[in-house]
């Protein structure tokens, strides 16, 4: 008998767009995860997969991050973005020539036309259907998500919304990916009482929970969160390892935050004179441009300069040390005579973009335990229920409610600084149930209506995102989060009176339409919701 590890990688970014701009800066978002997280890890997982290793990793894509990934004007962007990105670190070979950092900066302009020449020549421009054939061929495996990642339990009073947040998640994927969901990725791992029944509905077999969760549930977990339980409703519910967790997400206690990795906020977006680097980004701004020379090196503002190889050696190490210490949690759970599963869930966008090296680490452990591990090996969700069929000892557990984060129970996404804007989302979820009920008036045309409501419905679920609540508590591009909850109310509101009073300006819906077109051309009003 041996143990099993799911490793589950959360890729998300909130929708961003902004074709009223030659150049956003909120797009470089998407920009950087592309470059340093989404096309690395596809190499690499497709580079396991020639070797002859079936890498079983599995991953949630958020609904609004494929969109962003399927949109032609925001992959023409990036292609412009990598040209400019290849440009500066020209401009930087020349600067740095016969310098320390001249190696550095030759390899990331190397970095910079791989990166590019994947996107256009082995991927052609689509991400999406590269991670679909990988699950299609059996190597990884997909969960669904909530429509805009809105953080589900502040909507527990409104359960019509947190349906149409998962039903059009759950469709999303179904559209994109070509099959119904197993998994279900609860958004900030946000569980309150009653989810799983609408979960069940859409056809989930299981979902995942902080580890709190589970074991703050009643009754007691015998085997705490090494072996999934089952919800009320009867949902396989896995709980996320803290232990795991902490050793690869801590930025203080974790391997990230190691003196020889690469420090991230040393960029030279922000070290260098601004009218250099605006040459290139096209930004009169500081931003990161991911060209970085420095290492953390440690808690002061005096860096040393990066090194790759030294970097690659403690990578290494590092993945020897997470497999050793899975391996010592797994002989120590065999003891107890079951089988034994360690649920490891972090966001995709740490692997590559924050910790440089994380997609070499991740690359090197997963490599080594296929190659050497005696007791443990990766697995997916879907492979785990499938190898252990018999489901007649797996204990029956009312959950807790909890989310992960910073204090476990939701407090960043009900905070001091963002509490406020609740009044607002919550009218609209109301406001939205009364244009549902005028969907076949004939105070506007049925086209202009259907147009109408359906933009409406956009709008609200767009203001829903968690992630401007994270960065309004967090003070983290806090203005730039705040204005797009407000724009978005404000265009709600505007239809509200429009579609009301029966005169719809089109040229505003039409705006609207442009820049918030969250699947756009997918989404005609049935059965009182957004559907495809």
């Amino acid at each position: 008998m041996n143990g099993h590890l799911i490793l589950l990688l959360h890729a998300h970014l909130p929708y961003v767009r902004h074709p009223e701009y030659e150049y956003s800066l909120e797009e470089n978002w998407l920009f950087e995860a592309i470059r340093e997280t989404y096309i690395p890890m596809l190499d690499t997982l497709e580079g396991m997969v020639n070797d002859g290793i079936s890498p079983n990793l599995t991953l949630s894509i958020s609904p609004t991050l494929t969109e962003m990934l399927n949109d032609s004007l925001l992959r023409n962007r990036f292609i412009r973005y990598m040209d400019n990105l290849i440009e500066l670190s020209e401009a930087e070979k020349k600067r740095t020539a016969r310098s320390a950092f001249e190696p550095l900066a030759s390899l990331y302009n190397t970095m910079f036309k791989q990166i590019k020449k994947l996107y256009l020549d082995r991927y052609k421009q689509d991400l999406v259907s590269a991670f679909r054939n990988l699950q299609d061929e059996g190597h990884i495996e997909i969960v669904a998500s909530a429509a805009t990642h809105a953080f589900l339990p502040v909507f527990e009073n409104y359960l019509d919304a947190v349906k149409a947040q998962i039903e059009i998640g759950v469709k999303s994927y179904i559209h994109n990916f070509g099959r119904q969901p197993s998994g279900f990725w609860l958004p900030e791992c946000g569980y309150f009482k009653g989810i799983d029944s609408l979960l069940k509905d859409v056809g989930i077999r299981y979902f995942f929970v902080e580890s709190h969760g589970i074991i703050h549930g009643s009754p007691m977990p015998v085997y705490s969160i090494y072996k999934p339980v089952m919800s009320p409703t009867g949902i396989m519910v896995f709980g996320r390892d803290f232990k795991s967790a902490q050793q690869v997400w801590c930025a203080s206690r974790g391997y990230p935050g190691d003196p020889s990795y690469r420090d991230f906020y040393r960029d030279i977006g922000f070290d260098l004179p601004l009218d250099y680097i605006s040459r290139f980004t096209h930004l009169n701004m500081r931003t990161f441009t991911g060209i970085k020379y420095y290492r953390i090196t440690g808690n002061t503002e005096y860096k040393l300069p990066y090194n790759r190889v030294n970097a690659m050696k403690t990578a290494l190490e590092h993945a020897m040390h997470f497999i050793g210490s899975r391996e010592s949690d797994i002989k120590r759970l065999l003891e107890f005579d079951f089988c034994p599963v360690i649920f490891s869930a972090f966001d995709a966008e740490l692997f590559g973009h924050w910790w440089f090296e994380g997609i070499e680490w991740l690359n090197i452990m997963i490599r080594k335990i296929h190659q050497s591990s005696s007791v443990l090996d990766i697995i997916t969700p879907g492979r785990y229920f499938s190898e252990h069929a018999n489901f007649n000892d797996i204990q029956s557990i009312k959950l807790s409610p909890s989310s992960w984060g910073e204090g476990g129970y939701s407090s960043i996404w009900i905070g001091q600084r963002n509490h406020q804007f609740y009044r607002h989302l919550h009218k609209m979820i109301e406001r939205m149930e009364i244009l549902k009920n005028l969907a076949t008036d004939h105070r506007l045309p049925a086209t202009m209506m259907q147009r109408a409501i359906n933009q409406a419905m956009r709008e609200m679920l767009l203001a829903q995102a968690s992630d401007w609540l994270f960065l309004i508590q967090k003070g983290r591009a806090s203005e730039y989060a705040e204005y797009r909850i407000k724009k978005h109310v404000e265009n709600f509101n505007s239809l509200f009176s429009m579609i009301m009073k029966g005169n719809l300006e089109e040229p505003l819906l039409r705006s609207m339409e442009e820049s918030n077109n969250f699947l756009k051309d997918k989404i005609p009003m049935a059965n009182s919701l957004l559907s495809f």
